[in-house]
This record gives structure tokens, sequence and C-alpha cells, in this order.
């Protein structure tokens, strides 16, 4: 099947850093006040220095998922230094929930950023990011995961954008249009930030995180939004982690992170 999604998509891939705005098939909701973001504070910025950022989701109170592709610099090619990046959960209009910066990056190990066929980055674009110190905060509730979901379900991504990076937003109705053994085609809006979005489905009335937002690109005719399918690859995802050694805690010069709370 996956040979079938790949001859699908008309026109080239796109990564989200890249994007123009793209039509939603629901409106975006931003979650300007405390109680429309009530439930979302885990759900932060992640910062690169002082101009990009993607989204990412705590799944543990010291640990964020997000897309391996934010962690790479696009000029160059390599990883991007851990120092520049500062993960803000929960920011609203220039507060945050907990300011941390990053002492472990783990990178799924099939993904490859330097792969000419973007497609193929798709199924392994997740990474786990710890952080230097556990956000512990009882307005911050992690995350849950989920592996298996089916094609026409449901979803809901809460994400930061262009245009829209001072607060997260929430699309809290979008489909999984058709999925194969790699990667989740949804009718999701995406765009610059939009990379690393946790995306949503509800299992026993409770919010779990199912993938993470990784790409744009075209299918039958419509803009879509692509997701890597987590069943399998988020346990290879943990069983590296585990395997790799921390950095042990970094702050950025200058930055005083106790006053950071």
């Amino acid at each position: 099947m996956f040979r079938r999604l790949k001859t699908a998509f008309l026109a080239t891939l796109l990564w989200s850093a890249a994007l123009a705005p793209a039509e939603a098939e629901q409106e975006l909701r931003t979650l300007a006040t405390a109680d429309e973001n009530r439930g979302w504070e885990a759900v932060g910025r992640l910062n690169f220095g002082e101009e990009g950022f993607c989204t990412a989701a705590l799944i543990t109170s010291d640990i964020v998922l997000t897309a391996a592709h934010c962690l790479f610099d696009k000029a160059t090619g390599g990883p991007i230094d851990p120092s520049e990046i500062e993960f803000q959960a929960g920011l609203r209009f220039g507060q945050a929930e907990a300011y941390r910066g990053v002492r472990r990056i783990v990178v799924h190990p099939d993904y490859r950023f330097d792969d000419d066929d973007r497609l193929n980055r798709v199924g392994s674009d997740l990474a786990l990011l710890e952080l230097d110190r556990p956000v512990r905060s009882g307005h911050v509730k992690p995350f849950r995961t989920q592996m298996r979901v089916e094609a026409g379900q449901r979803v809901q991504v809460v994400s930061y954008g262009k245009n829209r990076a001072e607060a997260p937003s929430s699309e809290d109705s979008c489909t999984i249009l058709t999925r194969d053994d790699d990667v989740l085609v949804l009718s999701c809006s995406v765009e610059f930030g939009s990379s690393g979005s946790p995306v949503f489905a509800v299992y026993d009335d409770e919010v779990r995180i199912i993938s993470v937002i990784s790409a744009k690109a075209r299918w039958e005719g419509q803009d879509v939004s692509l997701a890597a399918v987590m069943e399998g690859e988020l346990e290879a995802l943990v069983d590296t982690f585990a395997q790799t050694p921390a950095l042990g805690p970094v702050r950025k010069a200058g930055e005083d992170l106790a006053s950071m709370e």
C-alpha cells in the first residue's frame, strides 16, 4: 500500500518549515485564555535560537516527543546544538508554564535527514528530548500515547505556527484519510512551526498522542498532512533513547535557569 500512497502524492513533498498556510478542514481555534488552554499545557513551543521553532509535547515530566527533522539545521544538514534548544511548556502570549533546556536528544534509529526521498523519512520522523529538569506542575499533565489507529478515525492537532506563534491553536476535528505501515495521511492543517505537533485521539475518554506532524503533501487533489505510524516505531525510539547517554545539564550562555519557573 505504501507504493500506492507514494505515487498518489501529486507535488513535491514540502516540510512544514517551508509551508505557506494551508486551508483547514476545520477552522483553527486559538487557545487564547487559561480556560481555553486548560488540559493542553503539556503542548509547548520548541525554540531553536532566536528564530526557528517547532511544536512538541510532554509524554513524561521530563521527556518531550517531536519530529526528528526539527532537530537538524536545514542549511548545513547537521544536528542543531542542544544548547540552542528550549522547550516552553504551554507558552501563551509571552508566558509559559515552564522553560527548560535539553540534556538528551534521540532521533529514531532509522531516520535519515539526508535521504533525498523525503517521503521515506516520514515513517521514522520521530524524536525524544530529555529536558534538563522535570516539569512538575499541577497545570502541566503529560500525555499518554496510543499506537493503533485506523483510517477514518477523527483526530485533533494542537500546534504553534506561522502568524500564530505566541499561543497554541487547536484544530478540533480532522481525519485520518488513509494509512499504510509507515505513514498516516491526515486532513489536518499544517504550516511553519507545525512540525512536531502532537496528533491526538480519544480513547476511553482520555486524550492520547497517536503521532506528530511531519510534513505536507498533495493527495487526491487536496492538501494533506503526513505523520508517522507509531506502531513499533515508538518502541524502537524508546529503546534507542535508553541506550543513549545524557548530555548533562545544559544551560544557555548567561541564562539563569533557576529564575525561569
